[in-house]
């Protein structure tokens, strides 16, 4: 792991593997880059990967105030002007990240060679933003675990919690995550609307869905992916944390959409 400071903040990240594509990975709300760590090595054989914290997550500088979506995606573009990255990236994202490489594949068409979004978390309906904020302040004053069960309960149903070794560190994690990092975000996607956004992606694009997400489920992720020129849709046996409860399956869908690409 390196941390570099780039675009007014402390990054940390990992750079990893040899190929003539180039990926880069962008995690969820209140994870890290460890979210990658059942995709990392198998897609590191093959390109070049480049997964990291985003501000205010994992291990990179928390500055304590909400971002707007426009700066995260200004921090990849200086990561990667950093790391002498100038060809064009698959970039790759899921909830809250999907929402951040989306913004990136429509403000920055040239640097983006292929989007993958999992569960993207692209804005809040109105009806449910107090409900969000409130989740945001209850995580701030009383801790992670004052929420995790039931955020736990819709993106990480019982139904899928039969590798219990898995479940268990993922439960961990997430109780581990800085609630007053874990709220500044959740601010940050009570105000987002990323619909402007969707008509501008032109890249080979594949929007993927958990069957069994509670927060994100196909049928709202499937509105999106509508709306997106030319993109492809798929359901999979999931929730909301796919690069964690279902991997092996995202690194085929997006082995199938690197082939595809042009880069």
């Amino acid at each position: 792991m390196q941390w570099i400071d780039v675009n007014g903040v402390s990054l940390r990240y990992e750079l990893a593997g040899t190929g003539a594509k180039n990926i880069v990975l962008v995690h969820e709300m209140g994870g890290s880059l460890e979210t990658w760590d059942d995709m990392f090595p198998t897609l590191a054989k093959r390109w070049r990967v480049l997964r990291y914290d985003t501000r205010e997550a994992g291990f990179s500088e928390k500055t304590g105030r909400v971002p707007v979506i426009g700066t995260m995606v200004d921090d990849i573009a200086a990561l990667l002007d950093a790391l002498e990255i100038s060809t064009p990236v698959a970039i790759v994202g899921c909830a809250v990240g999907a929402a951040i490489a989306m913004h990136f594949a429509a403000r920055h068409p040239q640097r983006s060679a292929a989007l993958m979004a999992m569960s993207p978390a692209t804005g809040v309906a109105p009806e449910l933003r107090t409900a969000t904020l409130a989740r945001a302040d209850k995580a701030e004053r009383e801790g992670m675990r004052s929420i995790a069960e039931a955020l736990l309960d819709l993106a990480y149903p019982a139904v899928l919690r039969g590798d219990r070794e898995r479940y268990r560190v993922a439960r961990a994690r997430l109780l581990g995550v800085h609630p007053a990092s874990f709220a500044v975000i959740y601010r940050m996607l009570a105000d987002l609307d990323l619909t402007a956004d969707f008509a501008k992606i032109r890249c080979p694009t594949l929007i993927v869905a958990g069957a069994h997400d509670g927060l994100r489920p196909p049928e709202h992720v499937q509105t999106i992916a509508r709306q997106i020129l030319g993109s492809q849709f798929e359901v999979i046996e999931s929730g909301h944390y796919i690069p964690v409860q279902a991997p092996e399956k995202a690194v085929e869908l997006l082995t199938g959409l690197l082939n595809r690409a042009t880069f």
